[in-house]
């Protein structure tokens, strides 16, 4: 008779803290032994720093990073070239690992387009996306271009179909390729190159895609090791990939013995990536201030979890994280939090939605400060009034 071995079981609590820990935001000593990372490594343990707005990303990446400003960072982005803005997980912008591109660009490309949400006289078939693509890799190889400039070369390479105004934009419309400048970003074709002027330009990064197969089971295991337990639903939305496409990659590798099932506190079934079943004994602790799109925040999963209570109601947009820099206290979404800087000057103010203690208030004092070293400022801190409905 073969007994089936007992699934280990996994608790909010415990799955929060080695998160925490993983992200080097537990202020506790580091996960299994290792040193605080610099600014690439920080970047790779939180699986990309979201870098629509770029100052929030320099403070996500500077919170677990100590000693880290933001020169840091522009000097790894645009100087030493370990790091490179492109366009991540959910065809957002992000800061990504130089070395890890291969990856991310072989199991981003894997992703199974969705349905256009364009009008029917606007899309592009299959043939017209491919030639695009190509066109965008070849003009930026060797060159940094700005948009319009690169709008130019794609046309020139494709045909006048390329730059018919058909896409709405915000004051105007923009040429039909455009809907594809993130998937070039995916395919390895596209990045961000250091800005001329006001203008953003791009360039081709010269990094080869890793097979897909190779890579999203990578980032599968990189995940689970960043944010699992998880389902392949969590990994889907975390991907903007559509669900059955992720829960056939987790079966695949649940059969090549990649990763491993667990029971998870208030989910049932989850995933680890094989062998990594260690979780804290102890409850996170703790103050930190997360600024907008932090990858902690849009990553850890039920949301509900760390959107507990009033949070939920306030933190969220529409269910939808990131929207607001929040308060976490405890591993726990305790509030919002915004600034405005003038100068060197940074007004911080912080809406609790419950009062904080004297310990946790000099947490917050001390989180503050190392918001104005990061941002390389003066920061200046207000406690806001306790609030439950409203806007930060």
């Amino acid at each position: 008779m073969t007994t089936r071995a007992r699934t280990k079981t996994v608790s909010w609590s415990q799955a929060n803290a080695r998160r925490l820990d993983r992200q080097f935001l537990s202020g506790g000593p580091s996960p299994a032994g290792r040193p605080a990372p610099d600014v690439t490594g920080a970047v790779a343990a939180m699986l990309g720093a979201h870098a629509q707005v770029l100052s929030a990303a320099e403070h996500s990446v500077g919170l677990r990073a100590p000693g880290t400003t933001r020169t840091d960072v522009r000097a790894a982005l645009w100087a030493r070239r370990s790091l490179v803005k492109t366009f991540g997980p959910r065809g957002t912008v992000h800061l990504l690992p130089a070395d890890e591109l291969p990856m991310w660009t072989g199991a981003l490309s894997a992703v199974p387009a969705g349905g256009s949400p364009f009008p029917k006289d606007a899309r592009m078939t299959p043939e017209q996306v491919e030639a695009v693509v190509a066109a965008v890799a070849d003009a930026l190889t060797g060159a940094e271009l700005t948009v319009d400039e690169l709008s130019d070369e794609v046309v020139a390479r494709t045909g006048p179909w390329a730059g018919d105004l058909v896409m709405p934009a915000f004051q105007g419309m923009w040429p039909r390729w455009r809907q594809v400048l993130h998937l070039a970003g995916h395919r390895g074709a596209l990045c961000y190159a250091p800005n001329r002027g006001r203008k953003a330009t791009y360039t081709n990064p010269g990094a080869v895609p890793m097979p897909a197969q190779e890579a999203t089971a990578a980032l599968v295991r990189r995940y689970l090791r960043a944010y699992g337990p998880a389902t392949p639903v969590h990994f889907a939305q975390w991907l903007a990939a559509p669900r059955g496409w992720a829960g056939r990659l987790f079966d695949e590798l649940a059969g090549a013995g990649a990763i491993e099932e667990v029971a998870f506190e208030g989910t049932g079934a989850a995933w680890v990536a094989a062998g990594d079943t260690r979780f804290p004994s102890g409850a996170p602790h703790g103050v930190r201030l997360l600024p907008y799109f932090d990858a902690f925040a849009i990553a850890s999963r039920p949301r509900e979890r760390l959107f507990a209570g009033a949070a939920y109601a306030r933190a969220l947009a529409g269910g939808q994280a990131g929207n607001f820099p929040v308060l976490l206290v405890d591993g726990a979404v305790a509030g919002v939090w915004h600034q405005r800087r003038s100068g060197k000057r940074i007004a911080v103010t912080v809406e609790p939605l419950s009062p904080l203690d004297a310990a946790r208030t000099r947490e917050l004092e001390e989180q503050v400060e190392r918001l104005g070293e990061v941002l390389e400022g003066t920061p200046e801190l207000t406690v806001g009034e306790v609030t439950v409905g409203g806007h930060a």
